[in-house]
């Protein structure tokens, strides 16, 4: 695979701006429903990876559950600035702890 994987970050705009100086591609959303079109919107349009803020995948958590079964896009939630219930960072330690065997964030 040649081609660079297409990445996005989706949330409130206090909690996802600073992503746009790494070049990624940021969305900022707070609406449930616009949020499940533009995670669909996104997987069709080629994106592999989606970061998204845990109170804007709370809105959209039955799309969300859709692609978890699939391949791509991997859709991994991050902690945002406020509304955080502590998945993002479950989510980030077994993710490191499955592609290094520890969790090194430790």
């Amino acid at each position: 695979m040649s081609e660079l994987c297409k990445t996005a970050v989706i949330g409130d705009s206090a909690s996802v701006s600073g992503f746009a100086a790494l070049g990624l591609s940021v969305f900022r959303e707070t609406d449930g429903d616009k949020i499940s079109r533009l995670i669909t919107r996104l997987a069709s349009n080629g994106f592999g990876v989606i970061y998204i803020t845990e109170p804007a995948a709370a809105l959209a958590a039955e799309t969300i559950k859709k692609y978890r079964s699939r391949r791509l896009p991997a859709i991994v939630l991050i902690p945002a600035i406020e509304g955080n219930t502590g998945e993002g960072m479950r989510g980030l330690h077994e993710a490191v702890e499955k592609a290094v065997g520890s969790d090194i964030l430790n």
